[in-house]
């Protein structure tokens, strides 16, 4: 098929768009060089910035290449329902008493944990919280598991080779943590109605494994970061805040957090119940700090961006994946998944007819694999980014040590799916 005009500089523009991605650093220096300029050249700095900013570019070609109608309908056909729902479940999971809760479930993991306190922390964080995205769906995990780093690992000073193996670690877990079930990863969404693949199917075939190479991560990642993970930390000082929520805002706060998840596919109704959530938050200040509403509105605004870019490629994404065999697939989707979101590399995969099971397997086993690798191979990625990278050196994450901090931890996933 040849590609129409938009196509090409579409499929332009998002390349564009993933150089631009790994040389945020560039703008950063550039603010520094030019102080006229700095407050643009910062914003082209912030990752969670450039999809959402080259789709506006494409957006605007589209209005002079197809008219206003063209353009209005492109834009009026995307589905938008993801980067709302990570918006909404950003903001509820990240609230005081949601992160009591999870605090309270991981102390109590802990205390019956043969570890030391902290190295338990830090390994419930990179294994049970991953994983229980199957249940609260991943973008949920993520926030949970990346606030708690935050909070009580990263709060000492660590060198940065630790944080960067913490994070590919988080990255991969998240990813393939949450196959065990056909609802909460975005990549698995995509095609389990289509394909009939219900959660005891998921369990069955990609859980178990994604479950024992979580735990591999995890524990190789605690062992050799042990005497970093061993320093005291303000928690063991006696310093660490113990006052919080009561329980009754912790029992809301939850029933809130589960109507969004409940109702994950439905933006009228999670939304509404979102506003409702700010509402109870601003009665009772008491009970909460600040909501991470910037955090969660750049991350909607990155995933934004990338279902208007991504709605773009189809036409040479889906034409390299039906020509490769079963096994192909698995490591060209692995790769893939690193340069494009894994659930617009399952989708494609969906609108195919007449894949065998073999083939299925393989594409969404190499989309969660690869989900680690960068910060847009998940849709949840973005989120663990927005709420870590000020714990880094200057405030920022580099794409290329996180893709290297992230290879084990996918190799143990490789081996996982494909040899067990």
């Amino acid at each position: 098929m040849t590609p129409t005009t938009v196509q090409l500089v579409a499929a332009a523009l998002f390349a564009v768009a993933l150089v631009h991605t790994f040389s945020t650093s560039v703008f950063a220096h550039l603010a520094h060089r030019y102080p006229r300029h700095e407050g643009v050249f910062h914003l082209l700095s912030e990752v969670e910035v450039v999809f959402g900013f080259w789709a506006l570019v494409l957006a605007l070609f589209l209005f002079v290449a197809l008219g206003r109608d063209g353009a209005v309908a492109y834009i009026d056909g995307r589905n938008f329902t993801e980067p709302l729902f990570v918006f909404a479940i950003m903001v509820v999971a990240g609230s005081k008493p949601i992160l009591k809760l999870a605090e309270v479930l991981v102390n109590a993991l802990a205390r019956v944990t043969p570890l030391p306190q902290s190295m338990a922390v830090y390994f419930l964080a990179l294994s049970v919280l991953p994983l229980m995205g199957s249940a609260l769906t991943e973008p949920a995990a993520m926030t949970l598991a990346a606030l708690t780093l935050r909070d009580r690992v990263f709060n000492v000073e660590l060198p940065e080779r630790v944080k960067y193996a913490t994070l590919g670690v988080l990255f991969v877990n998240v990813s393939i943590g949450g196959t065990l079930t056909s609802f909460a990863a975005p990549p698995v969404l995509m095609v389990a109605a289509k394909w009939g693949w219900d959660s005891t199917f998921m369990l069955s075939h990609f859980g178990w494994k994604a479950a024992l190479a979580v735990v591999i991560n995890a524990s190789v990642v605690t062992l050799i970061f042990a005497r970093h993970l061993l320093r005291p930390t303000p928690e063991a000082a006696g310093i660490r805040d113990r006052s919080g929520p009561p329980p009754t805002a912790m029992i809301v706060s939850g029933l809130f957090l589960l109507g969004v998840v409940m109702f994950a596919h439905h933006p009228a109704v999670f939304m509404g119940l979102l506003l409702f959530f700010i509402g109870y938050a601003r009665a009772y200040p008491r009970h909460h700090d600040a909501l991470i509403l910037r955090e969660a509105l750049l991350v909607a605004f990155f995933l934004a961006g990338l279902v208007v870019l991504g709605g773009q490629q189809q036409w040479w994404l889906q034409e390299l994946l039906t020509r490769l065999s079963a096994q192909q697939v698995y490591y060209a989707a692995t790769a893939l998944t690193a340069v494009t979101d894994n659930a617009a590399l399952t989708y494609l995969g969906s609108l195919v007819e007449g894949l065998s099971d073999e083939f299925k397997y393989s594409l969404v086993a190499g989309a969660v694999t690869g989900g680690g690798l960068t910060v847009i191979a998940n849709a949840p990625n973005p989120a663990g980014y927005s709420i870590l990278r000020a714990s880094f050196r200057d405030g920022a994450i580099s794409a290329v040590w996180l893709f290297v901090a992230a290879a084990g931890p996918t190799l143990v996933a490789i081996a996982a799916f494909q040899l067990l």
